[in-house]
Order: C-alpha cells, then structure tokens, then sequence
C-alpha cells in the first residue's frame, strides 16, 4: 500500500489533531510535548504538503479549513484504528512508533523474510532489521518469531498488522478526498470480483464508470471468496461484488443485496440431454459434470440437488467456476454445467450453449455488494457503488 509523504510522520498528524481540538498551537504544542517554533513548523509542512491551508488564523484561535475538515476528518479515522492497536502491544508504544518502523512491520508480516520485505520497500535488509528491532525493544517484546522456515509473526505482531493497513488505508483515502476537494483525481478503486459480477453487473457499471470518470484507476482481483474477504478486512480491497453469504461470515463486514439469481444446468448443444423435455436426475447424475468448487453457494446449491431428491450425485465431476471453460468443454464433450443463470447469459443469448429443461426448484440467491462495516467511501467509490446498484434492476428484469 502506498501512503502518500504527507501522512509519514505521525507525531505530526497527531499534532494536527490536537490543533484542531484545541483549536490553539500554544496548547497544541504543550499538550504534545514539543515547542511552539517546532509546531508551527510542522503546521506549515503539513498545509504545503496538503495543498493548501488547513487551519484559518484568527486573532487568538486556529480552525479547521474545509479542506482542513477532509484532513483531519480521516487522520481521526486512521488514529482511532492505529492507536489502540499500538497500545495492545505495548502502553505508550503510539508514541515512539514511527512509520517507517510501522511500514516496515507490515512488509515484514507480509514476506515472512527480511530480504523479501527489504525488496518490496525497495530499501536495505539491515534497515528493515533495524526498524524491527527497534520496535521491539521499544514494546519489550518480541513481535516476530525467527524460525528456520522464516519470520513469522506472533498473535500480537498479526493483529497490530491488520489495524495498521487499515489505518493507512484511511490516509490513502484522504489524499484522494483533497484532490477531489481541487477538482483532481487521485487514488483508485480495487473490487474484488466473484464470478457472476465479472459477465453480467461489473462490465455495465465499469462502462459507464469510464464515461464520468476516464483516468481514476480500477483494478479487478479474482480469486475465491475467502481471500477477497481476507483482502476486504485488511483494506486491500473496496468492495466485493457476487454471491452473498447466508449467515455473513464475521461480524465487521456488511452484505448489500442488490437482486436475486438462480442457477441453471447447460449442455453443449449437441448433446442427447440438450432438447429433451422428460429429464429425470437419476440420468443427469449419469455423465460428467463442470460445476464450482466445494463451499461455493452454487456447488451448495448443486449438492442439495441431489441430496433432497435423495439420489447420488455424479462421481465424475470437475471443479471450475469459469463460465468460458465451461463453454468449452460442454461443445466438446458430454460434459454437463452447473452454474449461474447470468452468469451464462451471454453463452445463452448467442447460442453457444443450451439449458436443460430440467426444473430445480432450488432458491433463489442473493447476490449484492460486500463492505466492511465502518468503510467511508471518497466520491469515486460512492459513485462506482450507486452504479452497481443502478445496473442490478435490468438484471433482476432479465431473470425474470
């Protein structure tokens, strides 16, 4: 994660905050222990770095600029996360932690090595030892356990890594707000994208995403569903788009429903099954199939299937949630499909494959947006979202 100079001297940003309490530099500067030439200074270095004025200067008070309002309002947000993780560790650790030993930590958990972590922050293995060390020494404990498969981190270590990148996360996020605030763009939008939003909801609303904002950068991870949730929480992700979880899997995240999907069963069109119209499971179950991988909602709902009807499955099945795969496969062979009804739709719609005429009378699944629940979007990201939601209802519609 790549934190913008301004945000990388945190006594600074904490002096920020008491300025903006305080709403005075003299007690600003007494209540962080430094002296007031040192304060304003560190005042001065933060506007220019910002852009412009984040206090107004009156004849006895400082007061928040609006860009001041944006600044501080996330420094606050990324304090709240950063400070009583620090303290966990260590009482008093917030105040001698610097950031360079922080960034270092999180590259550290990150590579399980000193010479990895060294490359990614493109610096020397001894400075990230170094910083490391310090770290330690400063909490009186140790953070990292040196094993020969590497150095992993302890309980501690891991959950003051996951408060950090989210802490950064927040100060990426206000460099963003003030370019917005100046009529720039800055930042970028990362969507972790499950299967059905990549063919149906996330092309519409990233086409006209694209006409309203051209340059802001998107990037789209695929994966499975619990490694873009290990990248939600940790801020590595904005969003998730696709099947939602019945119950959600932990409790700091928020599922948005946006419309419901059904699954259908798909041949190659020349198959025996492709047109017929008295289909029985027992015989469905008698070819191969291509079906999601286990714990996936549509392999669940492809299990139960069989299991309500109290037949046994298929025994030759292949795992893949890839709708081109799938395509594929089922032209050249007697393979059968099981997958989202959007998800095929455009394989449908040419021709490409057919579905069976067989009625699962499975329910409908939910599919919507995946948050963390105290997530504060800048304009982009609010943008980006009310589109997914303006595109939902032209999918329900062709469901239905």
């Amino acid at each position: 994660m790549l934190i913008p100079m301004i945000f990388r001297n945190l006594r600074h940003l904490r002096l920020a905050l008491s300025v903006a309490e305080l709403q005075s530099l003299t007690k600003a500067s007494l209540a962080c222990f430094v002296t007031q030439p040192a304060a304003s200074q560190a005042i001065a270095k933060l506007e220019r770095d910002a852009g412009g004025l984040v206090f107004d200067r009156g004849p006895n008070t400082l007061t928040l600029t609006p860009r001041g309002h944006i600044l501080v309002a996330r420094i606050k947000r990324a304090m709240a996360l950063l400070d009583p993780a620090l303290n966990e560790v260590a009482p008093g650790l917030w105040r001698t932690a610097s950031f360079a030993q922080l960034q270092a930590l999180i590259a550290v958990v990150e590579a399980e090595n000193f010479t990895l972590a060294a490359r990614r922050l493109n610096m020397a293995q001894p400075t990230i030892h170094r910083a490391i060390t310090q770290l330690e020494q400063q909490a009186g404990r140790t953070l990292f356990n040196r094993t020969t498969s590497g150095t992993l981190p302890n309980r501690a270590c891991l959950a003051l890594a996951n408060a950090l990148r989210l802490a950064f996360y927040e100060l990426t996020q206000a460099e963003a707000e003030m370019a917005e605030f100046d009529g720039r763009e800055v930042g970028h939008i990362v969507i972790g994208a499950l299967p059905l939003s990549r063919s149906a909801l996330l092309p519409q609303a990233l086409v006209r995403f694209r006409t309203l904002r051209p340059n802001l950068p998107v990037q789209i991870i695929d994966g499975p569903y619990e490694r873009l949730l290990a990248g939600l929480r940790h801020g590595e992700i904005d969003v998730i788009i696709g099947a939602l979880r019945d119950p959600a899997p932990i409790g700091d995240i928020h599922q948005e429903h946006l419309f419901d999907d059904s699954l259908v069963l798909l041949a190659g069109n020349d198959h025996p099954l492709a047109h017929r119209h008295d289909l029985a499971l027992g015989e469905l179950a008698r070819f191969p199939w291509i079906v999601p991988s286990l714990g996936t909602p549509t392999r669940q709902q492809f299990d139960a299937l069989f299991a309500q009807a109290g037949i046994a499955p298929p025994t030759s099945i292949l795992e893949s949630g890839s709708i081109l795969l799938m395509r594929e496969m089922l032209g050249l062979s007697p393979h059968l499909g099981c997958i989202s009804r959007q998800q095929a739709l455009a394989e449908v719609t040419k021709g490409l494959l057919t579905v069976l005429d067989f009625a699962t009378q499975l329910p409908l699944r939910p599919i919507g947006l995946t948050l963390r629940s105290n997530w504060q979007p800048t304009a982009a990201q609010r943008q980006m979202l009310n589109l997914l939601r303006d595109a939902a209802p032209s999918l329900a519609a062709q469901r239905a």
